[in-house]
């Protein structure tokens, strides 16, 4: 109980050190030139905020909900050294089900369809 005490009060005097370090260091005010885009030495050929399709956002985020749902079954071969394998089972079964279940839904509402 100590060590959690100390290790706490040593963070929490960390954190208040930087925070009141950080007012005193100088502000950068960067001018308009810095702020300007630079490409390779050229003036930029067009605006850097085009939009882009909605599509690519919505892969991104669908890859990524998947991804971390599939990395939660990585450490599944270590599930059978547990007092409960049965178990283990069962929750890597009800994260599949999730898994399979979230992906048929995305696939009826059409967010897999690329072409409309």
């Amino acid at each position: 109980m100590n060590l959690i005490i100390s290790i706490l009060l040593i963070t929490t005097a960390l954190s208040l050190v930087l925070a009141v370090v950080s007012f005193w260091l100088p502000q950068m005010n960067p001018d308009a030139e810095k702020l300007s885009p630079y490409e390779c030495g050229f003036d930029p050929l067009g605006s850097a905020r085009l939009p882009f399709s909605i599509r690519f956002f919505l892969v991104a985020i669908l890859f990524l909900l998947f991804d971390l749902e599939i990395a939660l079954l990585l450490p599944l071969p270590w599930g059978d050294q547990l007092y409960n394998p049965v178990g283990t089972l069962l929750w890597a079964s009800a994260v599949l089900v999730l898994l399979t279940l979230g992906l048929i839904y995305e696939w009826i509402q059409g967010g897999l369809e690329w072409a409309e």
